[in-house]
């Protein structure tokens, strides 16, 4: 827990965080910021001084059997304070922020009928950013219009035909979001960009926030993630690929779209070398890393800014 404490002694305001803790009848701690920039220790240690829970924020860290590919927390570290919404779902799920959200505000409610404090941690934007301050209000599409979609041959092309303004905004490879588009004006005859200038509407309105966000220099973060990628495939990395691609799944899965998977199954498929798989694994997680820093830097407010790797 060496470098836990450090993450905790990095904080400026701790003073002024308990003095707002102790008014909040229902707080709710934030820790944001860049993948591998020292996010989990420090969500740790403020869990144990404050008897905290964990809530998982981060877009991969929620699919089973990808622990160590995802960098998920140990199962030493998940012993110490009581940590959730990690590895909840099968790799073959194709989890959505919605998904994410429902989960979200359910546990933070039973942390604090518990009497503990919630303090959620992660570096997928978009989860935070709707925790906080909202959601746009569509309503969710029901299976048969899901599966009415999921049948379209080109997707893309039918929102060409019948909702222009969704299919202007997005791009046409984005699977993902084509599909949700085309389900909204299925279940709703409104297009997508129609509900994105509606109010926000918030599905935590009683929380109060205090938001810690990690922005180090960009060159310790290039070389933490580097140094955590090594450490990875020394835990077993390869292997949990391996049993990924034993499953055949498709490769828009977020599962199989995770940093060093599509890399690491080219290796295992002859078609990259062991070196190259990771040295190309490498470079993808630091323009990932870089890209979260840049959103976190921008969008995100932050009662805290912790700007040293831990």
């Amino acid at each position: 827990m060496k470098t836990c404490v450090k993450s905790l002694s990095k904080m400026q305001n701790v003073e002024n965080f308990e003095k707002w803790k102790s008014f909040q009848k229902n707080p709710v701690v934030v820790v944001a910021g860049p993948t591998a920039s020292g996010k989990s220790g420090l969500a740790i240690e403020l869990a144990l001084r404050y008897d905290g829970e964990v809530v998982n924020a981060d877009s991969m860290q929620v699919y089973a059997g990808t622990s160590i590919i995802s960098a998920a927390p140990s199962a030493a570290e998940k012993k110490l304070v009581p940590h959730h919404l990690y590895e909840i779902y099968p790799p073959q799920k194709n989890g959505t922020v919605v998904d994410w959200l429902k989960l979200a505000v359910q546990t933070i409610r039973e942390i604090w009928q518990r009497g503990k404090l919630p303090i959620v941690v992660g570096g997928t934007g978009m989860y935070i950013d709707n925790l906080i301050n909202g959601t746009t209000p569509i309503p969710e599409p029901t299976p048969e219009v899901r599966k009415q979609v999921s049948e379209m041959k080109n997707a893309y092309e039918w929102l060409i035909e019948n909702d222009g303004a969704a299919a202007s905004m997005l791009n046409a490879n984005d699977k993902s979001r084509v599909k949700r588009a085309a389900e909204i004006f299925l279940q709703t005859g409104q297009s997508i960009a129609e509900w994105y200038r509606k109010p926000m509407v918030k599905r935590l309105p009683e929380a109060s926030f205090w938001v810690i966000k990690f922005l180090p220099p960009a060159k310790e973060l290039d070389e933490r993630c580097f140094l955590r990628f090594d450490k990875m495939m020394e835990a077993g990395a390869l292997d949990e690929v391996r049993k990924l691609d034993t499953l055949h799944l498709p490769n828009h899965l977020p599962a199989m779209k995770m940093l060093g998977v599509p890399e690491l199954s080219a290796y295992l498929h002859g078609n990259l070398s062991l070196e190259e798989a990771v040295n190309l694994a490498k470079l993808h997680t630091r323009q990932y890393a870089k890209r979260q820093r840049t959103w976190f830097r921008n969008k995100l407010n932050a009662d805290e800014i912790i700007d040293r790797i831990v």
